[in-house]
């Protein structure tokens, strides 16, 4: 029988359990909301609050830089900078509770042996920093240390010891195309080449990891928020490293055979445009970049505009002749001194008696005075339009960095001089890349590929990007450009270093240049120049294009210096490409008078 005496606790006692179940459901109801409902806006807000959030950035690397064969020219791989921290060390050698199997004496000389340096040394440092801080924490002692180092010192568990990693760049192949792939600055920023110019495929981007920290410092469970890094993406050149390294080995050692300042190796594939090499001397190893001055930093081949001399004559012969002005049989009479009607005054550069050049005479022996009678025949207007249309005064296409476009000034301000003197490559400037894309288009009939030097992207998610690139043009005809080619057949043939240039089993063309370099004061350096050759092989069905350099030689001064490197030039790269020997016989030989 229920009495009011026990009916009294009883509904206390329900009470009282009622009022704890109300209490634990609203700890649940809040637990789940903190930690499930609303989770995401209480870890940003320990992060933002600066006391409880913890981010650790997660560093993406750097994409690599590969030649055509997928070589690799640039890459980045993860170094370790070591650290001690005096306070611990001096905390565990003197509790008994905390000190490591190893004592310190004895670490000491096992983390030198592994980092090279000496284990007395390091002690004295780190007693000296405690000397001046006794709650010192951090003692760097040694920086770049490789993965082996890594887990040599990580193997010996000092709680003392901690290894930072981080990225740096690295060039396994040094020098080779060192001007073309470019480098770094401290920053981890990219300054020349191929590094800056693809900088946006190359560049990685950074994740992080941020989680909340409970009292101690304890990483509270289920707060840890990651976002991954995205690695950079690499570049993949048309150069063929392994016959740059050759020809920048060559180059180097012409050029001081030579006694000239500089040197470079152009090679140009002529149905494509691709720039299988760019050999430079000097040139800047980016692991080392203090090792040269820092004009050679950037590429000659881009960055260098000069007048090309008489490189630039078979552009002449294929606007005259595309124009129907003349043919390589076509004659002029020239003395080796012209005084033109205008005052001007054109020299050829060497003494001879009246000859009545055929227009592949002139090419032949490079008159001066021939060529401007020949390109006399077409307008200053119609002169200036091919010119630019084979590349002078405009960028190539490449965006390389610190590329310079060369100058030409409108025909309408043509002195009497320079409407003579542009027949024969003075009075514009160009750079060595632009010869070798008006060499491609005469060697492709006609058809001007823009030069290119990035095969592709591959984005980390294995999305492959072709670089945008200028439409082919077609400069002058095919017939036009078999003619001129056959004009160059008959220079390396009949020229002066016929015997010089001969590349056994082929047929080429070739072109010299004797381009004289400004003083700086409106006129010329006396006897300084600047000589290049240029060529294409084989003739008959053009492969390659090969154009040789040489800066202010002064063993020989004429283009005569550059014709060893170009004959060494041109067979190795008909060599690495296995381009079949000519198999057809020359033509008749033009001759070089009327």
């Amino acid at each position: 029988m229920t009495t009011r005496a026990t009916r009294g606790p009883r509904r206390r006692t329900v009470v009282a359990l009622a009022v704890v179940l109300m209490v634990l459901a609203a700890f649940i109801f809040r637990l789940v909301d903190i930690q499930i409902v609303h989770a995401d806006e209480h870890v940003a807000q320990g992060v933002n609050d600066g006391n409880l959030g913890t981010t650790r950035t997660i560093e993406g690397t750097r994409g690599d830089i590969v030649d055509e064969h997928g070589t690799v020219l640039a890459s980045s791989v993860l170094v370790y900078d070591a650290e001690l921290s005096p306070l611990v060390i001096e905390q565990v050698e003197n509790d008994p509770k905390k000190k490591p199997e190893i004592p310190w004496s004895e670490a000491s000389e096992r983390i030198a042996q592994v980092t090279g340096d000496d284990g007395a040394e390091l002690r004295a440092a780190v007693e000296e920093r405690l000397a001046e801080n006794p709650e010192s924490q951090y003692l760097p002692f040694a920086k770049g240390l490789n993965t082996e180092q890594y887990l040599e010192l990580r193997e010996l568990d000092l709680v003392y010891l901690h290894m930072k990693p981080r990225s740096v760049r690295v060039y396994p192949n040094g020098a080779v195309a060192g001007s073309a792939v470019g480098f770094l600055n401290g920053s981890g920023e990219a300054q020349y080449g191929i590094e800056r110019m693809q900088d946006q495929c190359l560049s990685a981007t950074d994740g992080e990891v941020t989680y909340l920290r409970g009292q101690g410092g304890v990483k509270i469970p289920g707060s840890e928020r990651t976002t991954p890094a995205v690695d950079g993406g690499t570049v993949q050149l048309t150069i063929d490293s392994d016959l740059n390294w050759y020809l920048q080995q060559m180059i180097a050692e012409e050029a001081k055979k030579q006694g000239a300042q500089a040197g470079s190796v152009t090679v140009v594939e002529v149905a494509t445009g691709k720039i299988r090499a760019m050999a430079e001397y000097p040139t800047v190893d980016p692991n080392d970049i203090d090792s040269v001055s820092q004009k050679y930093w950037m590429s000659q081949i881009f960055a260098d505009a000069y007048e090309p001399g008489s490189t630039f004559k078979p552009v002449t012969a294929a606007m005259v002749i595309d124009q129907g002005a003349a043919t390589p049989l076509s004659s002029v009479t020239a003395p080796s001194r012209e005084v033109f009607p205008n005052g001007a005054v054109v020299n050829d550069p060497f003494y001879h008696p009246v000859y009545d050049y055929t227009f592949a005479g002139a090419l032949i022996d490079s008159s001066n005075v021939s060529m401007s009678k020949f390109g006399a025949k077409v307008s200053a207007q119609s002169r200036y339009d091919y010119l630019q249309r084979f590349g002078v005064g405009d960028a190539t296409g490449v965006g390389f960095p610190a590329e310079q476009q060369g100058l030409i000034h409108d025909p309408n301000t043509w002195d009497n001089q320079t409407l003579y003197t542009t027949t024969f490559g003075q009075a514009f400037t160009v750079t060595p890349a632009q010869i070798a894309g008006a060499y491609q288009a005469l060697g492709n009939g006609g058809l001007k590929v823009p030069l290119s030097l990035v095969e592709s992207c591959t984005l980390a998610d294995g999305t492959v990007v072709k670089p945008d690139s200028p439409e082919p043009e077609q400069i002058v005809s095919e017939q036009t450009a078999d003619q001129v080619n056959r004009m160059l057949e008959n220079v390396a043939v009949q020229g002066g270093l016929a015997s010089a240039v001969e590349v056994p089993g082929y047929r080429i063309g070739m072109k010299t240049g004797t381009a004289q370099k400004p003083d700086g004061k409106g006129g010329y350096k006396p006897g300084i120049y600047f000589t290049n050759m240029a060529g294409i092989a084989p003739i008959e069905d053009p492969q390659y294009v090969v154009l040789v350099t040489l800066d202010e030689p002064t063993k020989i001064r004429t283009s005569a210096a550059t014709a060893s490197a170009f004959q060494k030039a041109m067979t190795q790269v008909l060599k690495t490409y296995k381009v079949a020997p000519s198999s057809q016989p020359m033509d008749e030989l033009l001759p070089k008078f009327d």
